[in-house]
């Protein structure tokens, strides 16, 4: 099979070796290798520094927002071809495959038009002048400029696509060369993505590199100006924390990990109320969509006691019309996991969490559709329950990254707000409910625990975005084991990947920093190699 070649230093070079299979998730054939053994990431890091970096930051916000609206437009010329790449290599149904690549594209886009409002200044200004004498003869004015290091983009297998252009966005709206490096399991569709875009020459040369394999010496060539953001388990990024790049050099890291995430129906929403059918809908949807492989996935529900049974009832039939198996199949609806090492890694928490709940809707019996369970990684959805959440430390603390929830009772509204953060940290919570009062006072509460809390009342129900999606307007990240880090929310996002400093000048030197006339000026068009 093909082995995919890594881009660095401007140019295409294959890995040694015989590398590593990237296989059909359903059918398991052999459909690409990849390899970065022998790769000098040492140069390739330099190249993406002195020749990208310059040709970026010699542009200006409207400029950079060009390229964006550019590459979005190279993009969509291949979207046929990217979605039968994730039918292939990820499992997934088409409607899953367009969260990922259509979801991309929005979210390139968003920040090509939200780029091209910051005008003809390759720095920004953060806030106004403060005065630092009576007099106001002497300022103080903050500014946000490039970083003059690279944005190494570590991503997850499950958004090959969207977790790549999410994080290449505002770093290349801020000045910013990538060196993307994704999951090696999904690989493919990123690689393809990043050779359509080179091959389009679209962006400077240097700006955007990309390697596929193993992460062995990855970190090593790291300097003290360049950016990590990283997407995966809590358990990778804590290894990452220890390494010297960012223990001794100061590189910036953010975080993205996975998190338990939780839907809360509120007190007032009994069975057969709106509220109730929003959460049910959105529970099961949760599930189901990606497989379950979504780090902003529901994976504990709340519920008042008294409504614990109607529940599972009700999330449980849902679930039992869900058709799951082989994605060419047009009556499936949720089609595999990315692989079998990831099937089996669900299997185990499924063990294990089945050891401590009941078992309220059991997938395994459900049959595949032209799938063979043998070879697939197909796993139908599972939900538990647990009656007594408080001592039941592990549904706290075991993510199954699939199709899998467990439901829980509480006992009053502190009771499910103090269940909620026993996730110690989580990306979203979602609350459901048509008391206004007690939803505002819930979600602010539950605000220093998450990152986002997404309150669904009927009156927003049918254009709601959704507990699990991300939209670049808000922010995704969160504290403690999400990452305690901070993504997207519109040009927040460039913050990450530029350095805040403070200029102290005369009121002269501070207005010659950013002149009016400048950022009225109409965008030229952003030079091509």
């Amino acid at each position: 099979m093909d082995l995919l070649k890594n881009h660095v230093g401007g140019q295409w070079i294959a890995g040694h070796g015989d590398g590593i299979a990237l296989r059909d998730a359903v059918l398991g054939n052999e459909l690409a290798r990849v390899s970065s053994a022998g790769i000098d990431l040492a140069a390739a890091y330099r190249y993406a520094r002195e020749t990208g970096g310059p040709a970026l930051r010699a542009l200006t916000h409207a400029q950079r927002a060009r390229l964006l609206a550019d590459v979005a437009a190279v993009l969509q010329q291949h979207r046929d071809k990217y979605y039968d790449i994730s039918l292939q290599n990820s499992g997934t149904v088409k409607n899953d495959s367009a969260v990922d690549i259509d979801g991309g594209l929005y979210t390139l886009n968003y920040f090509a038009k939200a780029g091209a409002a910051l005008g003809q200044h390759n720095a920004r200004a953060e806030g106004d002048a403060v005065s630092l004498a009576k007099d106001k003869a002497f300022q103080s004015q903050h500014v946000m400029v490039p970083t003059r290091g690279l944005a190494l983009l570590i991503n997850a297998f499950n958004f090959p696509s969207w977790g790549f252009l999410e994080k290449a966005a505002p770093a290349l709206l801020a000045g910013v060369p990538l060196v993307v490096k994704p999951a090696t399991a999904t690989a493919w569709l990123t690689h393809e993505m990043v050779k359509d875009i080179a091959d389009a020459k679209v962006l400077p040369d240097g700006a955007l590199s990309i390697v596929c394999g193993s992460s062995d010496g990855l970190l090593d060539p790291l300097a003290p100006f360049d950016v990590v953001s990283f997407t995966g388990s809590a358990a990778t990024a804590s290894v990452l924390r220890r390494h010297a790049a960012f223990a001794d050099r100061s590189v910036r890291l953010n975080a993205e990990t996975d998190s338990l995430n939780s839907a809360i129906l509120g007190p007032d929403a009994a069975p057969g109320t709106e509220a109730f059918d929003a959460l049910v809908r959105e529970v099961v949807r949760e599930m189901t969509v990606k497989s379950g492989q979504k780090c902003t996935a529901i994976r504990r529900i709340l519920v008042p006691q008294a409504w614990y049974d109607e529940t599972a009832q009700a999330i449980a039939a849902k679930l039992a019309k869900t058709t799951v198996g082989n994605p060419r199949d047009e009556s499936v609806r949720m089609g595999s996991l990315v692989g079998r090492p990831q099937y089996d890694t669900v299997q185990a928490g499924l063990r294990e969490l089945g050891g401590v709940c009941d078992t309220l809707f059991d997938g395994s019996g459900v049959p595949l559709v032209d799938a063979d369970p043998a070879v697939a990684a197909c796993v139908a959805p599972h939900l538990f329950g647990t009656r007594d959440a408080d001592a039941n430390d592990v549904v706290h603390e075991l993510e199954v990254f699939g199709p899998v929830a467990t439901l829980m009772p509480y006992r009053d509204a502190a009771h499910a707000r103090d269940l909620a953060r026993r996730g110690h940290g989580s990306l979203v919570t979602s609350l459901y409910s048509a008391d206004t009062a007690y939803l505002a006072a819930t979600a602010l509460d539950l605000a220093d625990s998450h990152g986002r809390v997404h309150v669904i009342t009927p009156d927003v129900a049918k254009v709601q975005t959704g507990h699990g999606n991300v939209m670049p307007q808000s922010l995704h990240g969160g504290p403690g084991r999400a990452g305690g880090g901070e993504e997207l929310g519109g040009l927040r996002a460039l913050g990450l990947y530029q350095r805040r400093a403070a200029i102290q000048a005369s009121p002269d030197v501070v207005a010659a920093l950013f002149p009016a006339k400048a950022a009225d000026a109409p965008s030229p068009s952003a030079e091509r190699n």
